[in-house]
Order: structure tokens, then C-alpha cells, then sequence
């Protein structure tokens, strides 16, 4: 994609451990345009997160970014100096985390919390700001926002407080948000109401592109445009959201499918979990990283790591299934 927001090529992210170097993202690529939704779903320790962070450069030792570049807006992220990347954090590029109680600084009200944002990134005063936040608490439901600026975290349900992150995010209208479980932690009425709202203020938004990572095919089936799929660090199938779900290439992808309940099929219709466990990160298998759990591998898939490859209509997926010679 020329005209990507983002370009993402061969990111290696690892972490050294008592055990020996644990590679959470290994060799990953894709792009982002402006205004799409993207999603980057797999199991949990896929490397779904750690990719996230490495494009907000948080990894921190003992973890490092290995290889690779994360070209943003024609600029390599990686090149940035610590502090252009805390101009970037926030401004341009925006991350809302799963958990709320862990980025909320629980001593000080919310409204202060997100205004001292807005002016690290502005020449805005400090009534400006105030102005501007109090805006963008209506804008993300959150009732009497001039009471609530003042509020402390600790006021706020799980929901509210979801809320009041996606306000953080999104205050300086960032071209990029990365959206990393944003609703795990809640009810799935609530749920419903936090995406509903990811999606209206991304159409308000001029042009803010989304990065959704989930384990959760359903919520990425309601909000995203297209999809890529993760396992044991790799991205093993990309493709747009309607071809993932209908028509899933790789062995992974069809285990993800299969084992997800369904209403609309036959009751006595067994759930199919995959078998085996996820691939150790530190000493994964050789070959393909997949074919301990794979019913289709062959000789091939136990020597050779297979690279994505076109399968038709936009998709690639990373199976030697479509690259037989």
C-alpha cells in the first residue's frame, strides 16, 4: 500500500529471560491506510500486544526492538529519538490500553489527567484545555461533564473509565489509534456500548485509522475492515474481514473458527478446539512454528518457514498448502 499511514516490515521485537531470548514478534509486516480499521487477532502471548507497543516504542529492557522498520506518516518510528517519540505519543499516535486501573493515575481527577495531555501537545492555557476536555467527555458519554472533570478514577465504573480512556486517546485527534483489548474487561452490554462508540467517533474523526487488537473474532467482525492473523510472533493470514470469516485459508485461521461456539449451527455440532499448545516462544519448532498442531503438515512444514504468499483476491497467508512446487 503507497499511500500506507503506516508500514509496518519485518518488526522483531524480544525479550532476554532466565530461560534464554523469548522473540515476541518475529518478523511481522503490514500497512495501515488512513481512515481503516485493522484487525491483529490470535491467542493470547501471539505477540499481538507487544507489536502494538513497539509501534508506541514502550518496550523497555529487558525487552528490545530487534529488527525491522515502522515507516509513520513517510517518518521511521525507529529512528526517533526518545523525546520526538513522546511528541508522537499522544499527538499523532494514540494507544488505549485494556485495562483503565492501570493507566489512570488513581491521586489525581480524570479531567486534570487528560488536560495536562492536551497541553504537553499544545500552546493551549490551562482554560483552553479545560474547555477542550470538558468536550471531549461529553463527546465520549460521559454524563455532567463538568462535574466529572474533577472526579477521581476510583468514581467511575469500569465502563466510565473505559470511557475516559478512549477521551485520553483521542483528544488531540490523533491520525492513529491503537486500540489493544479495549473491552475485555467489561460486560458485553457495556462492550457493545464502547465499541458503538470507537465506531462513531472514528467517523467523526478525519481520517483516524484503528489498529484493533483482540482475541475476540466476534469484535472484530463488528468493527473491522480488514484482518491480520497472528501465531507464536508470526502474521500467518491476512485478508479482509468478510474473506477471513467465510473463507479462512490457513490451518490456524480455520482452528480459530472451529472453535468458536455458534448459535446457528446444528446443537450436537461440536466445538473443535485446536490441539496442542502454542509454540514456546523461546525455542519454537523449527519449520513452520504451527506444525506440531497441524493436521495437514507434511515434510516440508517441518524444515521450511513458510513467508506470506498470495492466495487469491487480496488474501496471503503463510501455509506451504499454497506454495507446493
Amino acid at each position: 500500500m503507497s499511500d500506507a499511514l503506516l508500514d509496518v516490515r519485518d518488526l522483531v521485537t524480544r525479550f532476554r529471560t532466565k530461560r534464554g531470548t523469548l522473540v515476541a514478534v518475529d518478523g511481522v509486516s503490514f500497512n495501515i491506510g488512513r481512515g481503516e480499521t485493522l484487525g491483529l487477532v490470535g491467542e493470547s502471548g501471539c505477540g499481538k500486544s507487544a507489536t502494538g507497543q513497539s509501534i508506541m516504542r514502550l518496550i523497555e529492557p529487558p525487552g528490545e526492538i530487534a529488527g525491522g522498520s515502522m515507516v509513520f506518516e513517510g517518518e521511521d518510528l525507529r529512528a526517533k529519538s526518545r523525546e520526538e517519540m513522546r511528541q508522537v505519543r499522544g499527538a499523532r499516535i494514540a494507544m488505549i490500553f485494556q485495562d483503565p486501573t492501570t493507566t489512570l493515575n488513581p491521586v489525581f481527577p480524570v479531567g486534570g489527567q487528560i488536560a495536562e495531555l492536551f497541553r504537553y501537545h499544545t500552546s493551549a492555557g490551562p482554560k483552553e484545555a479545560k474547555a477542550r476536555v470538558i468536550d471531549m467527555l461529553a463527546e465520549v458519554g460521559i454524563p455532567r461533564p463538568h462535574e466529572r472533570y474533577d472526579a477521581y478514577p476510583h468514581e467511575f465504573s469500569g465502563g466510565m473509565q473505559q470511557r475516559v480512556i478512549i477521551a485520553c486517546a483521542l483528544v488531540l485527534r490523533p491520525a492513529l489509534v491503537i486500540a489493544d483489548e479495549p473491552t475485555t474487561a467489561l460486560d458485553v452490554t457495556v462492550q457493545a456500548q464502547i465499541l458503538a462508540l470507537l465506531q462513531r467517533l472514528q467517523r467523526s474523526e478525519t481520517n483516524t485509522a484503528v489498529i484493533l487488537i483482540s482475541h475476540d473474532l466476534g469484535v472484530v467482525a463488528q468493527m473491522c475492515e480488514r484482518v491480520c492473523v497472528m501465531y507464536a510472533g508470526n502474521i500467518v493470514e491476512v485478508a479482509t474481514t468478510a474473506d477471513i470469516l467465510d473463507a479462512p485459508k490457513h490451518p490456524y485461521t480455520v482452528g480459530l473458527m472451529q472453535s468458536i461456539p455458534r448459535l446457528d449451527l446444528d446443537e450436537d455440532a461440536a466445538v473443535r478446539p485446536i490441539p496442542g499448545v502454542v509454540a514456546d516462544p523461546i525455542r519454537p519448532p523449527s519449520g513452520c512454528k504451527f506444525h506440531p498442531r497441524c493436521a495437514h503438515a507434511f515434510a516440508r512444514c517441518y524444515s521450511e518457514r513458510p513467508t506470506l504468499k498470495a492466495t487469491g483476491n487480496g488474501h496471503m497467508a503463510a501455509c506451504h498448502l499454497y506454495d507446493q512446487t
